[in-house]
């Protein structure tokens, strides 16, 4: 059912594992042109434009794309109790976490009347996307809306498709979810047109400054033409899993976590990277028992078996470590002997799931880790979704006239380094009564 690619034997100061592992084909390039005319009909056209892409996108006929304040709340109310449950459980742990990554003012006395502080303020204005199309994805409510609480951010507005299987509204947990976290400013509007009645502002939708949340390549696509207009977290693409495994792992449960991943998306890609032939074998078999028993057979079957999946042969673990950080998965699973020893030696990863009792859907949902994570190799610049994107530095810059005395005359050199006289000429008057 899905491939194998076999590093064995090959240079390891000469392959380029990057290029040796494929990825999903998600040419964001391809959909410029599309998303391009959806983004510049929100401009012109607004809340017409919105309503007109619902009907054609999505199929609903809308009057109004502002979903009522009572519609949370109702659905909240007949929302499953064991639901509830899950979601408030996995609220209280991402409110721990979070509340751990809350930066604090730096200051820093460089001598007599001399001080910077490095401040961290909240973004005033949020955009959150919350996807809806294979699947309602109610945790990214959670994901997306508890870090912007912690940081501090003060107006947050969320954004998910129109259900036509529920009369044009988001869906009922989505909305329910919003309920529990407080948030009464949804939308029901999908894709780029979201990104851009966040960056632009229609109807009861106030600009943003910021927009954060996951989505298909249309969405991405409009994150990249509109980042200029609005900040984005990033351009997340199709959900990736990687696992590093030896002969101690479980087969049954390395499959389960590939097969947990290719559930999300026919793009979606699993990888195994193993020196264990022996493992090989049997993930493979677990795979065609475990893939035939699930409910989405067909979308997890592309996903395994395209290009962008396969099981990767390596002649150690210290090959398969360089192998996975060069690939920089977005999620990575450690399923090894020792495997914490394993995982400190990871430097790229969106997220990092150490042993066999750590698997990916617990992040996906309760760990108290945010899910939001680089995709498509950026885990090796980039980090997933935290309190800290949605914050900005300040530095406050308090000097008396004896702190600027102390370096003024630094100043007016490098000032005229630069051929910049105005530049010292600032310091200098401040010296010449």
């Amino acid at each position: 059912m899905i491939q194998r690619i076999d590093l064995r034997g090959a240079d390891r100061r000469g392959v380029d594992y990057r290029a040796a592992v494929p990825r999903a084909d998600f040419d964001v390039e391809a959909a410029v042109p599309a998303v391009h005319a959806i983004c510049e009909g929100v401009r012109t056209r607004g809340l017409d434009a919105i309503l007109e892409y619902a009907e054609r996108f999505d199929g609903v006929v809308l009057d109004d794309i502002r979903v009522a304040p009572g519609a949370t709340t109702a659905a909240l109310e007949q929302l499953d109790p064991a639901i509830r449950a899950g979601l408030e459980e996995s609220i209280r742990r991402l409110r721990l976490t979070c509340a751990n990554e809350l930066e604090h003012d730096a200051v820093t006395d460089l001598g007599p009347g001399a001080r910077v502080t490095h401040r961290k303020v909240p973004v005033d204005r949020v955009g959150l996307y919350v996807p809806g199309g294979l699947a309602p994805l109610v945790s990214s409510v959670l994901m997306n809306v508890v870090p912007a609480q912690t940081a501090g951010v003060q107006s947050i507005a969320l954004s998910s498709p129109p259900q036509r299987e529920f009369g044009g509204q988001v869906h009922p947990t989505i909305l329910a979810a919003c309920a529990l976290l407080g948030i009464d400013e949804v939308y029901a509007v999908g894709g780029a047109q979201a990104i851009a009645m966040f960056a632009y502002g229609v109807g009861s939708c106030a600009k943003v400054d910021l927009v954060t949340g996951p989505g298909n390549i249309y969405t991405v696509t409009a994150k990249r033409l509109l980042k200029g207009q609005v900040g984005i977290d990033s351009e997340a693409g199709p959900t990736e899993i990687a696992i590093l495994a030896d002969d101690t792992a479980t087969a049954a449960y390395v499959a389960a976590d590939l097969i947990s991943q290719a559930e999300h998306d026919p793009l979606a890609a699993a990888v195994l990277v193993t020196p264990s032939l022996r493992l090989a074998d049997e993930v493979d078999a677990e795979l065609d028992k475990q893939v035939y028993a699930t409910k989405h057979v067909e979308r997890i079957r592309t996903s395994l078996t395209g290009n962008q999946s396969g099981i990767v042969l390596v002649d150690d673990l210290e090959q398969g470590l360089d192998v996975v950080n060069a690939y920089a998965a977005e999620h990575l699973a450690i399923h090894t002997e020792d495997a914490s020893s394993y995982a400190a030696r990871v430097r790229n990863a969106g997220a990092i799931f150490v042993g066999q009792y750590a698997p990916v859907s617990l992040g996906d949902y309760c760990a108290g880790s945010n899910h939001v994570l680089p995709t498509a190799g950026c885990a090796c610049h980039s980090s997933g979704l935290s309190v800290r994107a949605f914050t900005k530095s300040v530095h406050v810059v308090d000097y008396t006239r004896e702190g600027l005395a102390e370096v003024a005359d630094h100043v007016v050199t490098l000032a005229g380094a630069e051929d910049l006289p105005g530049h010292g000429a600032a310091v200098s008057v401040r010296f010449q009564r």
